[in-house]
Formats: C-alpha cells, sequence, structure tokens
C-alpha cells in the first residue's frame, strides 16, 4: 500500500501575527496624519519628515518580517524597537517644548505598541515586559517629569502587551497538548488495527498448533504447549504494550503540527462486497445476498470482509466444527447490513468482557474496532441455547461517517 501524509497545522497565535501586521500599517498611518494636521506647530519639521519617511519604508519594507514568528527574529524586534524608541527621543528636537509638555503625542504615537506587541507575540510575557520597560523609560526622558498622562499610558501598554504575551504562551501550552493528546489518539489506533491483524492471522495459526498438537499428543504436544505460551504471550503484548507512534507533534515556528501517516490504497475505486464475502460460503456456510452489486469503497469492503471472517472464526471455535452460520447482506440507500448468524450455543453472559481481559480481542478489536473506524457499528445478540447474531452495519459515505465518530 502507498502511504500518504496529511499535515494538520493548528496555531492560534497565527492570527494575532495577521493582526498585528494591520496595527503596524494603520497605525503608521495614523502617525503621519497627526503630524500633517499639526505641521504648523513644529518648529523643525523637516526632522519629523525624515523619521517618517525611514518609519514608513521600515514598516512597509517588514511586513513579511512580521507575518509569522519564524521572520521575527530577535535581531529584527531590537532593530524594531530601536526605531521606535528614537522616535520617542526625537519628538523634543522636532516639536514645540509647549507640546511636548503638555502632552502631545510623540512622534511614532501609538506605533509603538506594535513593536512592544511583537515581543510579546514572538517571546511571551517576560520579554513584552523588558519592551514596555525601554519604552517606558524613553517616554519618561522624553518628557522630563513623570507626568500623569505620560505614567497612564506607560502603565496602560505594560499591562496589555504583558495580558498578551501570557494568553501567548498559554495557547501554545494548549497546542502542544492537544498534538500529543491527538498522536496518543492516533497511536492507540494504529495498535488497534495492527492487534486486528495478528489476531486474524499469527494468533489463530497459534491456536490451531495448541489445540492440535493436544490432540496428536507425543512431539506434536510439545510444540502445542510452546505455541500456547507464545500466545499467552502475543496477546499480553497486542493488548496492552505495543504503542507504535504514526503522529508527531511539533512547536513549529507556525504553531503546533500534527503530522498523520496514513495506508492509502493505490485503487481506491468501489468494489462489490458480494466478490469479497463469496469464499466464506460453503457447506456449513450459507450466504443471501442481492441480486445487484452491493458497491464499497475498497478499504472499507475489505474490512468489513475481515469482520465476517472473524465472526466465523468465533464460530467455528466456540460453537463446534458441525455448527452451521448464515450470512446474509442488504444493500439499504444509505448503508450495508451485513449480518452473521449461527445455531450454536449462545454466549454466556459476561464471557465477552471477560475475554477482552484476558487480552482475547477477537470481538473487540477483529469486529467491532474494524467498523467504528468506518463510522459503522457492530451489534452482538446472543441467547444462550439459541446462537448467536453480529450485525454488521457500515454506511456507504464513508467521510462524513469517520468524522461523525472522530466528534463522539
Amino acid at each position: 500500500m502507498a502511504k500518504r501524509e496529511r499535515v494538520m497545522r493548528m496555531s492560534v497565535e497565527q492570527p494575532l501575527w495577521r493582526a498585528l501586521t494591520g496595527y503596524r500599517v494603520l497605525t503608521m498611518l495614523y502617525a503621519v496624519g497627526l503630524f500633517a494636521t499639526a505641521y504648523d506647530e513644529f518648529t523643525r519639521p523637516w526632522v519629523a519628515v525624515a523619521y517618517y519617511a525611514v518609519l514608513s519604508v521600515w514598516t512597509l519594507a517588514t511586513l513579511p518580517r512580521v507575518a509569522n514568528a519564524a521572520g521575527c527574529t530577535k535581531g529584527f524586534l531590537a532593530a524594531d524597537l530601536t526605531i521606535a524608541i528614537t522616535g520617542i527621543m526625537l519628538t523634543p528636537v522636532a516639536d514645540a517644548h509647549e507640546r511636548v509638555q503638555s502632552g502631545g503625542p510623540t512622534l511614532p504615537s501609538i506605533w509603538t505598541a506594535g513593536a512592544v506587541l511583537a515581543f510579546a507575540v514572538k517571546g511571551g510575557w517576560r520579554w513584552a515586559a523588558l519592551a514596555s520597560g525601554l519604552v517606558a523609560v524613553a517616554n519618561l526622558v522624553e518628557r522630563g517629569t513623570p507626568a500623569r498622562d505620560t505614567v497612564h499610558n506607560v502603565i496602560l501598554v505594560c499591562i496589555a502587551s504583558i495580558a498578551i504575551g501570557y494568553v501567548v504562551e498559554v495557547a501554545r501550552a494548549s497546542e502542544r497538548t492537544l498534538a500529543r493528546a491527538l498522536e496518543i489518539e492516533a497511536a492507540t489506533r494504529e495498535r488497534e488495527r495492527l492487534a486486528r491483524d495478528i489476531h486474524d492471522s499469527v494468533l489463530q495459526v497459534l491456536a490451531m498448533v495448541q489445540r492440535r498438537g493436544a490432540v496428536l499428543g507425543g512431539e506434536a504436544a510439545e510444540l502445542g504447549r510452546m505455541a500456547g505460551e507464545q500466545e499467552v504471550a502475543l496477546r499480553t503484548l497486542v493488548s496492552g504494550g505495543l504503542v507504535p507512534v504514526s503522529r508527531v507533534s511539533e512547536d513549529a515556528t507556525e504553531g503546533a503540527v500534527v503530522r498523520s501517516v496514513d495506508e492509502e490504497p493505490r485503487d481506491s475505486g468501489p468494489v462489490d462486497l458480494r466478490v469479497l464475502l463469496a469464499p466464506y460460503a460453503g457447506a456449513k456456510v450459507s450466504l443471501a445476498e442481492p441480486g445487484a452489486p452491493v458497491p464499497l469503497a475498497q478499504a472499507a469492503a475489505r474490512e468489513v470482509a475481515a469482520a465476517v471472517g472473524a465472526a466465523l472464526d468465533n464460530v467455528r471455535r466456540h460453537a463446534g466444527e458441525d455448527a452451521r452460520a448464515w450470512i446474509l447482506v442488504e444493500d439499504e440507500p444509505d448503508e450495508v447490513i451485513v449480518t452473521v448468524r449461527d445455531d450454536g450455543p449462545g454466549i454466556p453472559e459476561g464471557r465477552l468482557a471477560q475475554a477482552e481481559g484476558e487480552g482475547r480481542l477477537g470481538v473487540a478489536l477483529s469486529i467491532r474496532g474494524r467498523l467504528r473506524d468506518l463510522g459503522g457499528s457492530a451489534e452482538l445478540i446472543s441467547v444462550p441455547g439459541q446462537g448467536t447474531e453480529v450485525e454488521l452495519k457500515v454506511p456507504k459515505d464513508l467521510t462524513n461517517a469517520r468524522g461523525k465518530a472522530e466528534r463522539r
């Protein structure tokens, strides 16, 4: 089978970078607009014009750098904050002294908050505290005295940036936790899939060798005993210890990444389920099917046929060699129903739970597990002395069915 890799990227901080990009452009235009409306009040307007030229070029040229965490390096953040602080310190040089003392805006105005927020989104609340502290010092130096409005603005920027930085850190931790949960869920599903395959092949063979060896005696009995020991060991491994990892979680710059590798059939076209079930028919197994083809996706049809095979194996093992079985295939508009019924002694109450606890996962994995992965269901009805009936239901629309099953 071919391998297909799906990548799911989760990032709650990515929208923050996009918002920051827009904020920088808008606040740059706002700062230029403030200067244009008060041009005549500046004592050295050419200083402000030169600064705004640099600010505009820098803002527009660095838009790709603030689009994600990867481009927003420490060097860039330092240069960005330097431009903001430089603008604050140039304000008394360009603007009138009276306007500065009366609390007039600095040259970069609220554009400075964008530089501080970039620190918060990139490095969390500690980086935000450092950047906002430097801006606070620059504002106090620019005014000369700790005026009320200056202190108010400084505190507001500090609190907002530190809060955003803390939220980003919490979001990143949540993403890592979610990615790890998805990794564990995928590993569990992969373990169940391998357990089904092992149950349908290796464990069945080992159990048969154990039974036949006990009947033949001699050296065959010893081989049967060894096969029985290996069967118990393998069941223990399958039921609890085998956890392969099929997904990998990362804390990448764009967010937590969950990468899953699935098997993809080379030919994913629908197949006739009747063709796959026909080999099970025989002297003791009757097959009743519709007269028209029963199309199912190839992977789904194989899983249903394997579940039917597992049900018939249970009939032979627990109902005896002389038991009869009947397979009924029903093609409904939205789903396919396959029923396997036998005339055996039935299953005592509580036996299935006991078998699952012993690591015998034929019903739990080979039957119910297969149908659950397809978004379908497997119902088992058994009355002591009246046989057992297994009803398998698989939806025809596998995409929607799997999505609903994963949300449950």
